[in-house]
């Protein structure tokens, strides 16, 4: 079996949502980094922890849309080259059961 073409929208939808994925475990650790650092900012009455606490929420909403574009980006584009360079060079050859 040879995989000579790839659906860009396909592969571009699934490079989406796997980096999309990925955004929101990167935004979760964000805003638990920001939640240790506003919790000891609180502790210091010089300074707000405002800033700590609008990080952490941004980030949670912030990092998974980011990732998720670029990953529809970059899959449309892989997707786009393989086609391009399987045509020149041959497709991927598999094996698989049935």
């Amino acid at each position: 079996m040879v995989v000579r073409r790839m659906g860009v929208w396909s592969v571009a939808k699934l490079y989406s949502v796997m980096a999309g994925t990925f955004g929101l475990l990167i935004g979760a650790i964000i805003a638990c980094v920001s939640l240790v650092g506003g919790t000891l900012a609180r502790s210091d009455s010089s300074t707000s922890a405002f800033p700590a606490a609008f990080l952490g929420v941004g980030a949670i909403i912030i990092a998974p849309i980011f990732y998720a574009v670029i990953g529809l980006i970059s899959g449309a584009i892989g997707a786009a080259l393989y086609n391009l360079f399987a045509g020149i060079v041959g497709g991927v050859e598999m094996e698989v059961e049935q």
